[in-house]
């Protein structure tokens, strides 16, 4: 086991694990770390424990120390030179007319590197632009192409259900996401519905599916037979999230609609699968997966 603490570089961003040297370090205080890209300055998300040596990347490095006054007021002025950078580099991009949209840009804390994060449909040749930029900042300068997801989760939003977006709010990474998912929680397979602002499918699809998966394990499915505490019946409606099902009764005089939790029905008769007709384009679905 080694002794580690959690740092991260940006609101919900990875974790990543450094040694804490021994060093009294409390929860959400800022910690200047080296890393590949250079000296950083990190905030702590988890206080020293033991994890198993699987869990590290070799080399663990050492936190270099608890950031200073001084430190953090330096941080602080990397992130207004930061604003600075971003708007040079929109007029050098149209200078040299390329098709790439800037998206967000980030200074090392020890000025050895600007990093500009991009998104473009395809390749981009910015070689002049680098030059350009190395001429004007006098350091590295790195440009970074990103995926529309990780776009979204720089610039944030609200989502359709208006509240900040997932990415941008609290997910540390980003896990594929299917069609499947979608079509187990019972929601409708429009491409519009079910896409978030990066015109991929939600994020939520995903973190919500093992709790439907587990409901969806003990409920009985549409058209099953099931026995209640009302008679025996036929399954004509699941509420997942209510944990419930709605039994249509095999009454003498007319049928009977009724409301049971999943725990009071059991199954007589599993229901037949069919297979649904439907003019859903799946191809224009397949495109929103990972």
């Amino acid at each position: 086991m080694v002794k580690v603490i959690g740092v991260r570089f940006r609101k919900a961003g990875k974790i990543y694990y450094f040694d804490p040297d021994n060093l009294d370090i409390e929860e959400n205080a800022s910690v200047i770390v080296e890393t590949a890209r250079g000296i950083e300055m990190g905030t702590v998300v988890l206080t020293e424990r033991e994890v198993s040596e699987e869990e590290i990347v070799s080399p663990l490095k050492k936190v270099i120390r608890v950031a200073t006054k001084e430190d953090i007021e330096h941080h602080e002025e990397n992130k207004k030179k930061e604003k600075e950078a971003f708007d040079i580099c929109l007029k050098k991009i149209k200078e040299h007319n390329l098709e790439m949209k800037l998206i967000d840009v980030e200074y090392t804390f020890d000025n050895n590197k600007i990093l500009f994060y991009f998104t473009a449909d395809g390749r981009i040749d910015f070689r002049e632009l680098v030059k350009d930029l190395a001429a004007v900042f006098k350091t590295r300068i790195e440009l970074r192409q990103i995926g529309v997801r990780d776009e979204t989760k720089m610039m944030g939003g609200i989502g359709i259900c208006g509240r900040i977006l997932c990415c941008k709010d609290f997910l540390c990474e980003f896990q594929p996401v299917s069609i499947k998912m979608a079509k187990e929680q019972g929601l409708s397979l429009n491409p519009t519905k079910i896409s978030g602002c990066c015109g991929r499918l939600m994020c939520c699809l995903k973190f919500e599916h093992n709790v439907y998966e587990e409901v969806l394990n003990r409920a009985p499915k549409v058209n099953a037979v099931v026995s209640t505490p009302a008679g025996q019946g036929v399954v004509v409606e699941t509420s997942i999230l209510k944990e419930t099902v709605k039994v249509k009764l095999d009454n003498e005089n007319e049928p009977d609609l009724k409301v049971f939790h999943i725990g009071e029905v059991k199954v007589i008769q599993d229901a037949v699968v069919q297979q649904e007709e439907t003019d859903i384009d799946m191809e224009a679905l397949k495109e929103l997966e990972d």
